[in-house]
């Protein structure tokens, strides 16, 4: 997709008003990742304080051990951006060349519905929540 059709995507406004952003899904096959360079990568990113990103809605690492890649799902291209800043330098650190990345709009996205309380567990917590106020 072009970057003009990017930014037309971007400008676009809901009915609300608010600016639409498309989800995208963001595909890493770098050359070469071993799962200590992953584990690393993680661990660095926890205390960079990007363990669970704003904007991220879905993480995946597989393959072989020797060989992983990643698969990622983003509310928008500048959601990813932003964590890309904190990203980078930590697999420039590693060592790790991360390749071009695939990137596609994503047409749905589907995730579990929400975990509904059961009435004896809202019953439950209703009177801590009057103690409270």
């Amino acid at each position: 997709m072009s970057e003009r059709a990017r930014a037309a995507i971007r400008g676009r406004r809901c009915t609300t008003g608010a600016e639409y952003n498309m989800a995208i899904g963001i595909y890493f096959s770098p050359a070469a990742m071993s799962a200590a360079q992953y584990d690393e990568c993680i661990k660095l990113l926890r205390k960079a304080g990007a363990g669970h990103p704003a904007g991220r809605s879905y993480h995946a690492s597989f393959g072989a051990k020797d060989k992983l890649m990643v698969f990622d799902v983003w509310t928008s291209q500048a959601a990813f951006d932003k964590f890309g800043k904190t990203l980078m330098p930590i697999l420039q650190q590693i060592g790790l060349d991360p390749g071009q990345p695939t990137v596609m709009e994503m047409h749905r996205v589907i995730v579990p519905a929400p975990k509904v309380a059961s009435a004896k567990k809202r019953a439950k917590a209703s009177p801590a929540r009057r103690r409270r106020r």
